[in-house]
């Protein structure tokens, strides 16, 4: 089977971002905008796609579209709204990214998650595959894109993440406000945060 030429352009720069869309999940999801930027990276995920679109076709069509994806599986234990029930979403976008790897050989996956050894349990059949835990902490976020990103010729220190991440902080209300919304998980939230991210970034490395 031919392999498929590696992405172009913006493109090459492009992370998939499979991760939990939650209240408690908020300042880590800052945290992987805020770590991602510093290293010239741009976030990627499913809150881009409109409501008229087919979502898995989507998201197959936006994994094709980065060089990365990161998978955080920091949530499967059941929720506490009935029927009681984990969240598959993660999991299963993080098979698609395995089986494009598979079969294009272009997707570079990577797992996360918050708790050491679980995945041993919860998804038994990536044994022998590295899981980078981040302990639900912000640096321990950065810590794992450090560890994720290391082959790359920029090397951001997690001083320089973390300050992007203050800025993200102090900006969200203001953002939110704009987008008319209390909700960080909305599509045009999640733009103008990789905007802010993207700004602080290129004002730190002049």
């Amino acid at each position: 089977m031919p392999q498929k030429k590696p992405p172009r352009g913006p493109e090459r720069y492009s992370v998939f971002l499979n991760i939990p869309y939650d209240g408690g999940f908020k300042r880590l999801y800052l945290a992987y905008f805020a770590g991602l930027s510093a290293f010239g990276l741009i976030p990627r995920a499913t809150l881009e796609i409109p409501t008229s679109q087919r979502r898995l076709d989507r998201i197959l069509s936006l994994l094709d579209e980065c060089t990365y994806s990161i998978h955080d599986l920091s949530r499967v234990q059941l929720d506490r709204n009935a029927p009681s029930t984990p969240r598959f979403n993660m999991p299963f976008e993080l098979g698609l990214a395995v089986a494009q790897d598979k079969l294009q050989r272009q997707q570079r996956w990577y797992v996360c998650e918050t708790l050491r050894r679980r995945v041993n349990k919860s998804l038994s059949d990536l044994d022998g595959t590295e899981v980078h835990i981040h302990n639900g902490t912000i640096k321990g976020v950065f810590a794992a894109l450090a560890d994720i990103f290391v082959r790359k010729r920029k090397q951001p220190s997690v001083q320089q993440m973390y300050g992007i991440y203050l800025v993200l902080s102090r900006s969200l209300p203001a953002i939110m406000r704009q987008a008319g919304t209390t909700d960080p998980y909305r599509p045009r939230v999640f733009r103008d945060l990789v905007l802010a991210a993207r700004a602080e970034q290129l004002r730190l490395s002049r």
